[in-house]
């Protein structure tokens, strides 16, 4: 018997560490070859860790949430005879790199495994059962019942999906700790998604389980802030550590704003459908040459300010696994078609975790938004080393008066969030007031 050193190996270019975000095996585990050991993330890429050899796993690097350098002892595997010590894995087609989306900021990834039906799926795992929040065992949830006449009737079956059953690897491991088989989630799309996962908590399974009702106590539960979230928490926290930040709000009349796009959207043709954040980003980017400092980047520890002649524009999205930042490129030259397309191609593919290295970071402003979700008024976090963030809110009706006639008008809040050592309060004001004219009188977003 030998004992197999498998040790990290250069998994990116100036990567001189990775965070373990899972493990796949433990202590004692007997392995195959090619077998996952273990996903490891650097804040481009999470990447996933196989073994060259077989044999019995004797030790681990460390616990979930643990810095492991480049080079240093991974797993330690047990095999039979001799084994050489296999070069460093540094081919890319070797390496199953996905990016940790909002990040990158991105445990948790959005990159999409796959699981192949087992034969005994729907049978032997039994229904979902679950213990109360005191620690006693349920027998009610432990066996099939019929339904309740006031319980809401389970779906139809889940259609056949193919051969595979796609989802991120937060909705499997969410799945996991429920006991959700994933092959008995319906979808309407191409993978389950935790939206699905919350139907089938809602209606159930149609095997007998039943959702917890509101009023049951629930055990605590310790969750560790590892990988894409642990990035997230470090750079939200270096940005209010380091920026003293302040917001201002103004409400903008979008009336005709919405109104020309629906005329646009009316007459599209074959081209993506627009939203309101392509006519708000060809207004940004019209806007801020009149005020350079809030397109710009802060080094404070060189105490330079560099003002951006080209505005790459940070878009926040949510993904699965957290909060990512796409950078679209050169926002200024693109049209209000050409920003709807590569702005819907950045969020697929933040969602799905391919995000490229140069399709993240580097970015002059950013503009998050919550959709339908916005809210009244926000105060977004600058995105460092910027020094400046938009944030639209909810569009709503409301009457307004023009002279003695009172009409309905779409008014949409609009907040910035600027770095108070860079920007002052009257340059944010003022710029807000020419973005507002912008889009209070849109066709000026045409307009040579």
């Amino acid at each position: 018997m030998a004992r197999f050193e498998f040790r990290l190996p250069d998994i990116g270019e100036g990567i001189a560490e990775a965070e373990i975000v899972a493990w796949h095996v433990k202590v004692g585990d007997t392995v195959t070859e090619d077998q996952q050991l273990a996903d490891m993330m650097t804040d481009k890429a999470t990447v996933e860790m196989e073994s060259p050899v077989a044999g019995t796993v004797v030790s681990l690097a460390g616990e979930v949430g643990d810095q492991v350098p480049i080079g240093s002892t991974l797993v330690v595997i047990e095999v039979e005879g001799d084994v050489a010590e296999p070069s460093p894995v540094t081919d890319e087609d070797d390496l199953r790199a996905e990016n940790p989306g909002v990040a990158d900021a991105e445990g948790e990834t959005s990159t999409y495994e796959t699981e192949s039906p087992s034969p005994l799926r729907g049978e032997g795992r039994g229904p979902l059962a679950r213990a109360s929040g005191n620690g006693e065992g349920d027998s009610a949830s432990a066996a099939p019942t019929p339904s309740h006449p006031s319980e809401p009737s389970a779906p139809p079956p889940p259609p056949t999906r193919g051969e595979v059953i796609l989802a991120s690897p937060a909705v499997r491991q969410r799945a996991k700790d429920l006991g959700i088989d994933l092959g008995l989630v319906k979808t309407d799309g191409d993978r389950v998604r935790h939206a699905d996962l919350d139907a089938f908590l809602r209606y159930g399974s149609g095997q007998g389980y039943h959702a917890p009702h509101a009023s049951r106590a629930r055990a605590d539960e310790a969750i560790k802030v590892i990988g894409m979230r642990r990035r997230i928490a470090e750079n939200m926290a270096a940005s209010k550590r380091h920026i003293p930040h302040f917001t201002y709000v103004d409400e903008i009349d979008v009336t005709a704003l919405e109104e020309m796009r629906a005329d646009l959207n009316a007459n599209r043709g074959a081209r993506p459908k627009l939203t309101m954040l392509p006519l708000l980003i060809v207004a940004i980017c019209r806007s801020l040459p009149e005020f350079p400092m809030l397109n710009a980047r802060y080094d404070d520890e060189a105490g330079v300010v560099t003002r951006s002649g080209r505005v790459h524009l940070g878009m926040a999205a949510q993904t699965d696994a957290g909060l990512t930042v796409p950078v679209i490129r050169d926002a200024q030259d693109k049209n209000v078609w050409q920003l709807a397309s590569e702005i819907s191609r950045l969020a697929e593919a933040a969602r799905a975790g391919k995000l490229k290295s140069d399709e993240m970071g580097g970015g002059t402003i950013t503009v998050t938004s919550l959709g339908p979700l916005g809210g009244i008024a926000t105060t977004p976090v600058i995105n460092r080393p910027e020094v400046a963030i938009i944030g639209p809110n909810k569009i709503v009706e409301r009457p307004v008066f023009h002279g003695d006639d009172i009409l309905r008008a779409k008014l949409m809040n609009l907040s910035i969030s600027c770095d108070h050592r860079v920007v002052d309060g009257w340059d944010a004001a003022s710029y807000v007031q020419l973005l507002k004219k912008y889009l209070e009188t849109p066709v000026l977003l045409f307009a040579d």
